[in-house]
């Protein structure tokens, strides 16, 4: 690295770091200086192998990111103690994980992950897993064996950082052994724990998407619905009676969580449950358009909206709508709501007990 004083350039000379502890506290702050968007979930892991894992990381598909400091340890060691801590990393189910940061993070994991990537975190957890040896310089038979077992498709690999002062300033500089355009394998993470949220049986998300329709019709006279597409409409055309909905309003966020009454039925045939009695919606006076055909053009079930009938147990105006970071959101129109953070927070805001009351 070099520094441009006028014409000159002037090199920069690289220092000894510190202390290899402020290289960790340094990731453990900003991740992004290995090159990629994480979170970092815990820190000083304690694993069930004895030694503490330095840093364990997450990305924006939910995949794990192993970071193992090489400090005074010999070449072999160094090698050993990454592999053991992958093995006991791929069995982490997706509870062990939150568990973990929880223990780390300063708000619930689920928040923290909006906060860093915009979305919330995925079902399933810990697909894949990449392990990686952190060091100021790494000698020739770590080299040689973390590009062996390469070879062989396990996912490690080691970046070196630089330390430089110059002028009172410090520079971080960053290499890989494998450089980040190389193919980087990942494995696959097996075991009998779930890395993917339990459905509890019950709980199902609903979009309700605008596109002409109108909450207000939907809060009044007991009804989610979507269609348009056979894509839009086909989960929530196989919900069954006396499942619960939590529906969402996007950009606006939940407005009410109720308990399917029928099957879900086209617009033309739709019924709802309206003060004490089953009505066909068509007949009511409504704010939105339900309608996606146009004249002369023949109704399919694939094109039309799709009714299902909602008993509310608690709902409010697009007004009072719900939202904060880490909530599950999904732009399909319906699936299995299994995220418990989210359901937590809905039965505690709506006062749904356990009971689905």
């Amino acid at each position: 690295m070099w520094r441009i004083d006028g014409d000159e350039p002037k090199p920069l000379t690289a220092s000894v770091l510190p202390a290899e502890k402020d290289l960790h506290e340094f990731l453990k702050r900003d991740p992004s200086l290995l090159g990629e968007r994480l979170l970092v979930i815990g820190s000083e892991v304690i694993t069930p192998y004895g030694p503490r894992l330095d840093l364990l990381a997450i990305d924006a598909d939910g995949n794990l990111h192993l970071l193992e400091l090489k400090r005074d340890k010999t070449p072999r060691e160094v090698v050993a103690q990454v592999l053991d801590y992958g093995s006991w990393a791929s069995t982490l189910s997706r509870d062990d994980i939150i568990d973990i940061a929880t223990k780390h993070l300063d708000q619930p994991f689920e928040a923290a992950f909006e906060d860093v990537f915009g979305s919330a975190p995925p079902d399933e957890l810990n697909g894949d897993l990449s392990l990686t040896i952190v060091a100021a310089e790494l000698d020739a038979s770590s080299e040689r064996i973390v590009n062996y077992l390469r070879d062989f498709g396990v996912p490690v690999n080691a970046v070196f950082f630089s330390y430089l002062e110059d002028d009172g300033r410090r520079y971080l500089a960053r290499s890989w052994l494998t450089a980040s355009d190389d193919e980087t394998p990942t494995a696959t993470t097996g075991g009998k724990k779930s890395k993917r949220a339990a459905w509890n049986g019950l709980d199902w998300y609903v979009n309700f998407a605008t596109h002409g329709r109108d909450w207000q019709d939907g809060l009044e006279l007991g009804f989610v619905s979507a269609g348009g597409s056979a894509r839009s409409s086909g989960t929530l055309r196989t919900i069954p009676v006396g499942h619960r909905v939590n529906v969402y309003v996007p950009g606006s966020g939940y407005v009410g969580v109720g308990v399917t009454l029928a099957d879900a039925k086209r617009f033309d045939a739709a019924l709802v449950l309206h003060e004490g009695e089953w009505t066909p919606l068509a007949q009511e006076k409504l704010r939105g358009n339900y309608q996606h055909i146009e004249p002369g053009q023949t109704e399919t079930d694939d094109i039309s909206e799709w009714v299902l009938p909602v008993r509310w147990l608690a709902a409010v105006p697009l007004a009072e709508a719900y939202s904060e970071p880490g909530l599950f959101y999904n732009p399909n129109t319906s699936c299995k709501l299994r995220q418990e953070f989210t359901l937590e927070r809905l039965a505690n805001r709506f006062d749904i007990d356990d009971d689905g009351e």
